[in-house]
């Protein structure tokens, strides 16, 4: 089914695509940062109420990181080598959190070091070392949520904890010197289901109640990410998540809302990014095969890492046109698993040939972040930004 552009970019904007791609060797990644700008912006306009912590694994780019900082944004940091790009791109500590909930001690204080004081548990052996790492610190501990069904990259079991041990850690954090500061929570990612939002912050009130049993009065939910990007697949628009998301706070918290994080990755970037990539070679399996195999220059190990189980289903277009055919999508690698797309086959011209150029739109998020260093001996996804 062909691609109709606008819905994703203006005619201006696919033409600085088309321009800066032509005669340029593929894969590669560009990203347009006036659509990040944009998005930055509309999540400002319907959540004024929170603080924008991008989370940087999304997009690391130094350019991306650079045009964030100066739009005011904070940062949610996953490691001590985001830490380190980050404060060698001016951002200052005070402006990052470190989000991920397994991290070594000595991790642990060249954050607290560099000036961070924001940290995410969900267990007592990082708290303990929390403690000793980073003495009265701030602590949010991440609380498991539902939502495995409806999100297309789902965050389930490995981070975060049952209510009952989000309350003994803030206990313990409490009486190991450190400031229980809030609640954490991710309904997972490119969540199409709203109501995600409504059970996780039902938990957190509960919380937040239960502890004052214990005289702790907490100040911060951190909702984490989950707003959603443009793929095939439809989800409301950004002004209908914040619009119920709020009603959700204010039906729980009424008058008494605390500070409120949000780490938004996808939504941010994913729609700024047109991933290049180039047909290699069309073949068919036998005789009367009812499908072709279509081999692209990326794949899963180049960029295309949230395949894995078809769970995002990015928009393709291609400049070719006429009858199209029922495609499987497969990269360029010598390894069966970097193959894309076969359950749910891509009609694709049949004039399609080798040499052909591939459009992934949306594509600025966890592309080149996921990009192996050198599996076959192909580079890491080059990324461009203008």
């Amino acid at each position: 089914m062909k691609i109709n552009l606008n819905d994703f970019f203006t005619e201006a904007e696919w033409n600085k695509v088309m321009s800066f791609s032509e005669n340029r060797e593929t894969p590669f990644q560009l990203i347009l940062s006036d659509v990040i700008r944009q998005k930055y912006q509309e999540l400002r306009e319907h959540l004024p109420y929170a603080k924008i912590y991008y989370a940087v694994k999304s997009n690391p780019a130094p350019e991306v990181i650079t045009l964030l900082n100066e739009l005011g944004s904070h940062f949610d940091v996953a490691s001590i080598y985001e830490l380190r790009k980050l404060l060698s791109l001016g951002v200052a500590p005070e402006r990052l959190s470190c989000g991920n909930t397994i991290k070594k001690t000595n991790h642990i204080r060249e954050f607290y070091e560099s000036g961070v004081r924001l940290f995410v548990t969900d267990s007592e052996a990082d708290l303990r070392n929390v403690a000793q790492a980073a003495p009265g610190a701030k602590i949010f501990v991440r609380i498991l949520t539902e939502g495995v069904l409806t999100a297309d990259w789902p965050l389930s079991r490995k981070f975060g904890c049952q209510p009952d041990m989000a309350f003994d850690l803030l206990v313990l954090s409490k009486k190991l010197g450190l400031e229980p500061y809030g609640i954490s929570f991710h309904v997972g990612s490119q969540q199409r289901d709203i109501a995600a939002w409504d059970a996780a912050i039902a938990k957190v009130k509960y919380i937040f109640d239960w502890v004052k049993e214990e005289d702790i009065k907490l100040k911060c939910i951190n909702m984490g990410g989950g707003f959603p990007a443009h793929y095939l697949e439809k989800t409301n628009d950004l002004e209908t998540y914040s619009r119920e998301i709020t009603r959700y706070l204010q039906e729980d918290f009424e008058d008494e809302l605390p500070e409120i994080i949000i780490e938004p990755g996808r939504s941010l970037v994913a729609d700024s990014g047109v991933l290049v990539s180039e047909v290699v070679l069309i073949a068919r399996k036998s005789r009367t095969a009812l499908e072709r195999w279509v081999y692209t220059d990326v794949g899963k190990f180049n960029g295309l890492m949230e395949t894995l189980n078809e769970s995002i289903k990015y928009p393709i277009y291609t400049t070719k046109n006429g009858l199209e055919e029922k495609t499987i999508l497969a990269g360029p690698t010598c390894d069966s698993v970097d193959t894309l797309y076969e359950i749910h086959q891509y009609e694709l011209p049949l004039n399609l040939a080798a040499g052909d150029r591939l459009y992934w739109l949306s594509t600025g998020a966890y592309t080149s972040s996921y990009s192996a260093v050198e599996f076959n001996g192909f580079p890491p996804l080059k990324t461009y930004v203008i």
